[in-house]
């Protein structure tokens, strides 16, 4: 490791290699610390039954007793289906297999804090963003 400055860089296009390395950097601090890897990506995927296309879903993780919600679509046709509340179901539950006592997500107000709420999320926090009116909302939730 050299003695002088690091050079610093932004990007809007970090690739793979950068993302993992900052990534585990991060994680293995995390670990020596607390001692804990449990780290782990979590997906709940809906798939057309004639075609086996994915259609959509929830991706996220769970981690030291918490299980993060990060990307969740459902494609406009299956809006208002139930489907959302049974993949938000299914995600909840490994959760709690995963031994989550809490999950936590943010959604825009545009999107879905709604849907959230009427499946028991509750709010947390709220972060004016753009365009003008909309803000980031953050939901947790008891498993």
């Amino acid at each position: 490791m050299s003695d002088e400055n690091p050079i610093l860089i932004t990007t809007d296009a970090p690739d793979k290699e950068i993302i993992d390395i900052i990534s585990a950097g991060l994680n293995s601090f995390n670990d020596e610390i607390i001692g804990i890897n449990d780290r782990h990506p979590l997906a709940v995927i809906a798939k057309d039954p004639a075609t086996g296309e994915i259609l959509g879903g929830l991706t996220g993780r769970t981690s030291l007793g918490l299980l993060f919600l990060d990307l969740f679509y459902i494609p406009a046709a299956h809006r208002g289906s139930g489907l959302g509340s049974r993949i938000l179901q299914m995600a909840e539950e490994e959760g709690r297999k995963r031994g989550c006592k809490s999950a936590v997500l943010y959604t825009i107000s545009f999107q879905a804090p709604g849907f959230y709420e009427r499946n028991g999320w509750r709010r947390f926090g709220e972060i004016p963003c753009k365009p003008e009116g909309t803000s980031r909302i953050f939901m947790a939730k008891d498993l």
